[in-house]
């Protein structure tokens, strides 16, 4: 069987989660990221907190994509706004049989990789609340399981490290799932500095949700893709919500943070979508613009 050697490019809360648990499973895992965790990483070893263990996990850093080069599977965690640039430069250093999976938010990555590099990245839904509390230091708050297409190797690396891994043959109906959820919970937790269940159990902003949610819906069905009944998908939103009480979105982190977020693939992009199809989508369109303020104001 196949030795993996997995290289995170973008690694963040997600990606330092999910290297890092491939890594404690005894996987040779690289990590990529920004300088300041680089250099803790590798001083002190990548801290993981959870509910049922805390530890500092051996793996290798680099803020160098060229730390690509001897991987066979590449984890694409990078921001959406960075897709294409992180794309192109982990294409020019990566190996002939290397699977280059984008676990990133949104729906698109994959087809925009594949216009910017030639290579067919595998996209993986990813659902986990993860936050980097300090240099070095991530904080599991909930979940940590992926989807994908069938592809063996894949299969095993993850359930070889005891990552839950949940396989479809309808990836892109799994990534508007995944989107729905996004776009009900983070703009909301972004705008209010809310945690997932004050935002399910306010009957002001569970309306909101609902019918946000509806939106996402209508605009997927145009656009060719079937998925759960608006009253399904809130309802599972509200599940979410439960399963991941104390998380905060990701875009509430990056406004925290002062950083770009990725709301322009999230509300932004069920916006231009429903508008190219001609699908109203007011509350997605008010909450991204919302969005877009409070980073202009940053």
């Amino acid at each position: 069987m196949q030795v993996e050697r997995v290289a995170v490019v973008g690694a963040g809360a997600v990606g330092c989660y999910f290297g890092g648990m491939l890594a404690r499973a005894g996987t040779p895992v690289t990590l990529i990221g920004r300088a300041h965790h680089v250099d803790a990483i590798n001083r002190e070893g990548l801290f993981i907190e959870r509910s049922d263990f805390q530890a500092h996990i051996k793996v290798q850093a680099d803020t160098r994509v060229e730390a690509v080069r001897d991987a066979t599977v590449v984890l694409l965690c990078v921001k959406t706004v960075d897709t294409e640039t992180a794309a192109t430069s982990v294409a020019t250093n990566l190996g002939g049989d290397a699977l280059l999976v984008s676990f990133q938010n949104g729906v698109d990555n994959a087809e925009r990789i594949q216009r910017a590099t030639g290579i067919n990245a595998i996209p993986a839904v990813v659902y986990v609340a993860a936050a980097m509390t300090s240099p070095g230091r991530v904080k599991h708050n909930g979940r940590g399981d992926i989807v994908i297409e069938q592809v063996p190797r894949l299969e095993c690396l993850f359930r070889g490290a005891g990552i839950p891994c949940r396989i479809t043959d309808n990836i892109a109906a799994e990534l508007w799932t995944k989107l729905v959820m996004n776009c009900a919970y983070n703009a909301v937790s972004a705008l209010t500095r809310s945690h997932y269940l004050a935002i399910t159990e306010n009957p002001l902003t569970r309306t909101v949700m609902k019918e946000l949610i509806r939106e996402v819906v209508a605009v997927a069905s145009a656009s060719g893709i079937s998925i759960a009944s608006p009253d399904e998908l809130f309802e599972a939103a509200l599940k979410l919500g439960g399963a991941m009480a104390t998380a905060t979105s990701s875009t509430e982190q990056d406004i925290a943070r002062g950083r770009q977020t990725e709301i322009d693939s999230l509300n932004g992009y069920v916006a231009r979508r429903g508008e190219e199809l001609g699908i109203p989508a007011p509350i997605n369109t008010t909450l991204h613009a919302l969005v877009k303020l409070l980073e202009s104001i940053q």
